[in-house]
C-alpha cells in the first residue's frame, strides 16, 4: 500500500476504504447531542464497472475496454447520534457543487457541528479565526454526510481515462449515487429515512440522484432540499449573451438585481419593505419586461426608452447604459457597473458582499469578492478540524497519510456537462437541463417532498429562477404541493448571513420531522 492509501495490481490503480472514529457533542437550541463522527473514504467506479474483474487481476488492460479501470476514492464526514436506533434516525447526504468543490462550505458553515464565524458581508479578519459549538447544526433532526465530489477534499481519482471517468453531469452523479448505495449498506442505513441536501451546482446533482438511486438502486428518498438551484443552465445569467434569441436570463435575474440595488441603497427612491418591492419587479419581469425582450428589434423606440427608465428605477444601472447594453445587462455586467463611480465591485454569489475592482475599466469583475472573503476562513478552520479533532489527513494510521485538503478540483475545464434524461435515447447536447429528472422521481414516487432555499442576494443562481423552474416541472399539478420554497434576506451560501442560518435551520428541520414517517411522539400528561 502506497503512503496516498492507492494500491497496485496488473489492472491498474486500486483505492482501500479508509476510516476515522472520535466522539464529540453539539449543543442545538439547548439540548445536547452525543455523536460519533466517521471521517473517511469509500471507493467509487464509473459506470459499468464489473466488480467480478476487480478478481481478475491478470486481465489485460488493453483488452477489456468494456470494464474501467478509474476508481474515486471519495472522502465524508459523517455524524451518527449516540442513543438511537438507526431505523428511526433521518440521514442526510449533503455536498456543495461547483462542479469540483469540496462540501467544506456546508460543513463549516451551516450544519456540522462546529461553525466557523465570518463578517456578515465584509471580508473576515486574518487568522486566528474562531470556530464555535454550532446552535444550528441539523444534527436535532438527522444523521448527517457530508460528502466530498471526486478529486476534491481528501478524495482522489486514479486510473486509465480517470477525468473523463469522474469529470462530468452523468459520471459525477452515478458516483454520488454509488457512494450513497455503498454507505447505507456499510452502516446499516437502508431502512432509515433518506434525504438529499445539495448547494449550487449539488441541486443539479440532487435532480439526477433522485431519479438514479430508484432507478438503479430503488431507494427511494423522503426529501430533496434545494439551496440556491440551478437546473437549467440555460437560465444562468452569467453568460447569455452566447446563447442569442434566448431571453429568459435576463428576465430572472431581474429581481435579484433589484435586491441587490436595493441593498446598497442605489435606487433613486428605497422603497420601505423588499418583499413588497419584489413583488413589483417580478410582476415587471413577466409582463412588460419579457414582452419587451420577445419584439427584439421590432420593440418600438417610446416602448423601449420606458422599459430603459423602468429598469432603471429597478436596479440603478443608469439608463444610458442600460440603452447601450440594448436592455440587456447579465451578471458580470451588473456586479461591475452597480457600484462603478466608487470603483468597487459587488459579490457574485452574495452581492451584499463589495471589493476593489482590478480593473475599473473592465467589463465584467476579475473574481468574486464575496469568495475573497472568506474561503481563508473556511479552509483554515476544516485543515485544523479534521487533523486535530477528527484526526483524519494527519499522517496517522487509519488514513491517506499527510495529505493536501482540495477545496476544488479545478476541473471546469475538464467537465462535461452532456446529460442524457430519463426517456432520452442518448445524451442530448448543450447545457444541462435536469427538470425532467426531478420530474421522473417525483412522478416515480409520488410522496417525494421537494424543498427550495433561495438568497434574495445570489447573482450566481437567482431567486426568480428557482421560482421560475419549480413553476415548470414537467409534472401533473396535482404534484405541485409537494415542492416548497423558503427565501432569505442572504445571498447563495445563505447561511453567511447569521439571521438566515437560523432561518435555513428550522426550515430544514422542519421539513425532516414532516416527511421522516416516523410515528408522531405521544404528548407529555400530567
Amino acid at each position: 500500500m502506497h503512503a496516498d492509501g492507492q494500491g497496485t495490481s496488473d489492472t491498474g490503480p486500486r483505492f482501500m476504504p479508509q476510516q476515522k472514529i472520535s466522539d464529540g457533542s453539539v449543543t442545538v437550541r439547548g439540548q445536547k447531542i452525543d455523536y460519533q463522527a466517521v471521517a473517511g473514504t469509500l471507493v467509487v467506479h464509473p459506470k459499468g464497472w464489473d466488480d467480478a474483474d476487480a478478481f481478475d487481476r491478470g486481465k489485460d488492460e488493453k483488452k477489456d475496454d468494456k470494464n474501467p479501470t478509474a476508481e474515486a476514492s471519495m472522502f465524508y464526514v459523517a455524524y451518527f447520534k449516540k442513543g438511537v436506533r438507526p431505523e428511526n434516525r433521518p440521514i442526510t447526504f449533503v455536498y456543495n457543487g461547483g462542479p469540483g468543490s469540496a462540501t467544506v462550505w456546508l460543513h463549516m458553515g451551516a450544519f456540522g457541528p462546529k461553525r466557523v464565524v465570518t463578517a456578515d458581508d465584509t471580508h473576515t479578519d486574518a487568522a486566528p479565526y474562531q470556530v464555535v459549538n454550532n446552535d444550528d447544526s441539523l444534527l436535532d433532526a438527522s444523521d448527517l454526510v457530508f460528502i466530498d465530489a471526486p478529486g476534491t477534499g481528501f478524495g482522489r481519482i486514479a486510473g486509465k481515462d480517470k477525468e473523463k471517468a469522474f469529470y462530468g453531469t452523468d459520471p459525477d452523479a452515478y458516483a454520488f449515487t454509488s457512494f450513497i448505495a455503498q454507505f447505507l449498506g456499510r452502516f446499516g442505513r437502508f431502512n432509515s429515512p433518506k434525504y438529499l441536501f445539495g448547494e449550487s451546482y449539488g441541486t443539479t446533482r440532487s435532480a439526477i440522484l433522485a431519479h438514479e438511486l430508484q432507478e438503479e438502486k430503488s431507494i427511494d428518498l423522503n426529501g430533496v432540499m434545494l439551496l440556491s438551484q440551478i437546473l437549467n443552465y440555460d437560465n444562468s445569467i452569467d453568460s447569455p449573451q452566447f446563447n442569442p434569441s434566448f431571453d429568459q436570463p435576463y428576465m430572472l435575474a431581474l429581481p435579484s438585481f433589484a435586491a441587490t440595488a436595493f441593498y446598497h441603497h442605489k435606487l433613486d427612491t428605497q422603497p420601505p419593505d423588499l418583499r413588497k418591492f419584489l413583488d413589483e419587479v417580478e410582476h415587471f419581469a413577466l409582463t412588460d419586461y419579457n414582452s419587451a425582450l420577445q419584439q427584439g428589434t421590432a420593440l418600438p423606440d417610446a416602448e423601449r426608452d420606458r422599459i430603459a427608465q423602468k429598469l432603471h428605477d429597478y436596479t440603478g444601472l443608469p439608463v444610458d447604459y442600460i440603452k447601450k447594453a440594448n436592455l440587456r445587462v447579465n451578471g458580470g455586467e451588473f456586479e461591475q457597473t452597480l457600484l462603478g463611480k466608487d470603483e468597487m465591485d459587488t459579490g457574485r454569489l452574495d452581492s451584499r458582499f463589495s471589493g476593489p475592482a482590478m480593473d475599473p475599466l473592465a467589463q465584467r469583475p476579475d473574481y468574486d469578492p464575496q469568495g475573497a472573503a472568506m474561503s481563508a476562513a473556511y479552509i483554515a478552520a476544516f485543515n485544523d478540524y479534521s487533523r486535530k479533532v477528527l484526526h483524519y489527513g494527519d499522517g496517522g494510521p487509519g488514513d491517506d497519510g499527510w495529505m493536501d485538503y482540495k477545496q476544488s478540483a479545478n476541473n471546469i475545464r475538464d467537465w462535461s456537462f452532456t446529460h442524457q434524461p430519463p426517456g432520452a435515447m442518448r445524451p442530448v447536447r448543450g447545457v444541462p437541463n435536469v427538470l425532467p429528472d426531478l420530474a421522473a422521481a417525483m412522478k416515480y414516487n409520488p410522496k417525494l417532498k421537494v424543498q427550495l432555499n433561495q438568497g434574495y442576494f445570489d447573482l450566481g443562481t437567482p431567486y426568480f429562477e428557482g421560482v421560475y423552474e419549480m413553476r415548470h416541472l414537467p409534472i401533473p399539478k396535482s404534484l405541485a404541493g409537494n415542492v416548497e420554497i423558503n427565501q432569505y434576506q442572504s445571498g447563495h451560501m445563505v447561511y453567511a448571513h447569521e439571521d438566515a442560518l437560523k432561518q435555513l435551520h428550522d426550515n430544514a428541520a422542519d421539513f425532516i420531522r414532516r416527511t421522516d414517517n416516523q410515528p408522531a411522539q405521544p404528548v407529555a400528561r400530567k
